[in-house]
């Protein structure tokens, strides 16, 4: 009897001491790492006065906003700021009915960003830990007409607030969103994908120059982004970072080993077929070729979870290095991935 205790203690033990291990893996110290951003709002700069005087201010946001007002205003198809027609186009925008309306909705969810902005500079303090060498984004809220949620530039970062107004906004529904899209359309959701959409944007699948585009590369490419997105945000829950209901982050972890495993057998890692990349790494309900309680993009948690391994076990790999590396067949076989 004591020497089973004894057993099972010391299996205890190691389990925890493996859980700790894994946790601890994302865990940087950046206490000594300072970010100041200081989130812009377009958005109450345009809407917040009288349309009769925006044509004088469009100077006062062009300095203000710099290159994000011209990116935003080819979301808005307002065309380029520098053209006379600018102008009107910019007092129909702010004078639309739907847009005011979309604007009070805004200002009732998102009166007061001290919350975003403290967790958004707690993401870049982690940034600088990783990247040293690069430059934080400036930062821009904006109503873009619900077409964009994250716009990307140089050293700009701007968040379509519209489209974080929570999943029972009542504007979703009308517009065709559909509703497992619409679910992530929340506040809670707007930092993981600043963080995922500024990840993307350094990391162009197609600027990166994989030696292949097939099913493999599309897992690795989005594993590689949630990974990086997991060391930004460690905190955050795995369910939000993917875009997963809790029932759905069960199924993937209990079903890892399975959709693996389907992956292999049915020959589907090196397929080339666009159809078949977007079926498994694309936006969608479920995976078809798993199961209807699996949810879109399960692939990505694979690849997420190839990528977790292969920087467990190299650890002398930098985030940098695994954003560059373009070896699909060496981070595979590094990974040394065996899901159980």
């Amino acid at each position: 009897m004591g020497r089973n205790f004894i057993t099972v203690l010391f299996v205890f033990i190691y389990l925890i001491f493996l859980i700790s291990c894994k946790s601890s893996h994302y865990d940087v110290d950046i206490s000594d790492i300072d970010s100041d951003i200081r989130i812009k709002r377009l958005e109450m700069d345009m809407f917040s006065i009288n349309p009769g005087d925006i044509p004088a201010g469009v100077p006062g946001l062009k300095e203000k906003y710099g290159n994000f007002l011209q990116l935003f205003s080819y979301v808005i198809n307002t065309g380029n700021v520098n053209d006379s027609s600018f102008s009107d186009l910019l007092v129909r925008f702010c004078t639309d009915r739907l847009n005011n309306e979309v604007y009070d909705s805004v200002i009732k969810t998102f009166r007061d960003l001290s919350e975003t902005e403290e967790l958004i500079n707690k993401a870049f303090r982690h940034y600088k830990y990783y990247f040293p060498g690069k430059s934080i984004p400036s930062v821009y809220t904006c109503i873009s007409g619900f077409n964009n949620s994250i716009i990307t530039g140089d050293s700009v970062l701007g968040i379509g607030i519209d489209r974080y107004l929570g999943a029972d906004c009542e504007y979703y529904p009308r517009l065709g969103i559909y509703k497992y899209l619409s679910d992530r359309m929340t506040p809670a959701n707007i930092i993981p994908d600043c963080i995922y959409g500024w990840a993307a944007s350094e990391w162009d699948y197609v600027l990166i120059g994989y030696e292949a585009d097939n099913v493999l590369a599309g897992m690795i490419h989005e594993g590689k982004l949630k990974y990086y997105q997991k060391c930004m945000l460690p905190d955050v829950p795995e369910d939000i970072l993917f875009g997963f209901t809790s029932d759905q982050m069960k199924f993937c972890r209990n079903n890892e080993d399975q959709m693996w495993q389907y992956l292999l057998e049915h020959d589907l890692l090196f397929k080339t077929d666009q159809l078949i990349i977007r079926k498994l790494t694309g936006e969608a309900p479920f995976t078809t070729y798993f199961t209807n309680e699996s949810p879109g993009r399960a692939s990505v948690w694979i690849g997420f979870r190839i990528v977790e391994s292969y920087m467990m076990k190299n650890p002398g790999v930098t985030l940098e290095k695994l954003m560059k590396e373009t070896n699909l067949q060496s981070i595979l076989e590094n990974a040394r991935y065996s899901p159980k």
